[in-house]
């Protein structure tokens, strides 16, 4: 049985008190429709595209910062999780509802899910005739981590791999058919554990910039290839130049 996931889902864990504020702000960004409250405590909601599988989620977190984790769409999260552990990953809980939550060996926790999905959204198109879409997410690594962490991502999943696209990442190539892209990035400084950030692509940078702005995010820095900014909650995510691709 293939561990290697179909599918890449991405869970944006708000901190206490700002959960409302969090989906408003994600559905303004992405023009999705908001699923019902749904879990043991109505914590989490799905964005639901008018077209194409859901692969954007907001978690209210009961306590603790905000955050991303993933969730790794499989047909067996228990065989997953037994060759995740095998590479160097730390099982942290085997759930009755049938997901693992895992900790990778640099300390990304993800979770392995059962759930079917198969076919990505189109970018969506703004009233002036723009496009984006949240469309990759790249884990965050120190770099006394990076190494166990780049070897440990394509062994699990069995991706191909570029890991020199530069000094400061490496990607990974998962299916075409998937909504995120993955990128990995080796930060300056040391911090722990491995985080993560979402990044979307965009046919006219500085519109969307000023679009997210409006919903009220904050520009933190401007670089030649991306911006990042932080939502209304502090979550910390990019706009990037690449364009949309459907």
């Amino acid at each position: 049985m293939s561990t290697t996931p179909f599918w890449v889902s991405a869970f944006l864990d708000v901190a206490p008190g700002a959960f409302d504020r969090g989906v408003e702000f994600w559905r303004g960004v992405t023009g999705y429709a908001v699923s019902d409250p749904r879990g043991e405590r109505d914590h989490f909601v799905t964005l639901a595209p008018p077209d194409g599988d859901d692969y954007l989620r907001l978690q209210h977190l009961a306590d603790g910062p905000g955050g991303l984790h993933l969730d790794l769409h499989v047909e067996n999260p228990t065989i997953a999780a037994e060759a995740a552990v095998e590479l160097g990953a730390h099982v942290l809980m085997r759930h009755e509802d049938g997901y693992v939550v895992v900790r990778s060996p640099g300390g990304f926790v993800f979770c392995f899910v059962r759930a079917q999905a198969s076919r990505g959204p189109a970018a969506a198109t703004w009233p002036d005739g723009h496009r984006s879409r949240v469309d990759q997410v790249c884990l965050d690594i120190a770099p006394s981590a990076y190494d166990v962490e780049v070897a440990f991502w394509p062994s699990l999943t069995g991706w191909d791999h570029d890991p020199d696209v530069s000094r400061e990442f490496a990607r990974l190539h998962p299916p075409g058919s998937m909504p995120l892209l993955w990128l990995v990035q080796r930060l300056d400084d040391e911090r722990s554990p491995v985080s993560a950030h979402l990044d979307l692509s965009t046919d006219d940078h500085e519109a969307e910039i000023a679009r997210h702005v409006e919903l009220g995010a904050t520009v933190v820095s401007t670089h030649d290839h991306w911006t990042v900014l932080t939502d209304p909650v502090g979550t910390t995510y990019c706009i990037t130049r690449r364009t949309p691709v459907d």
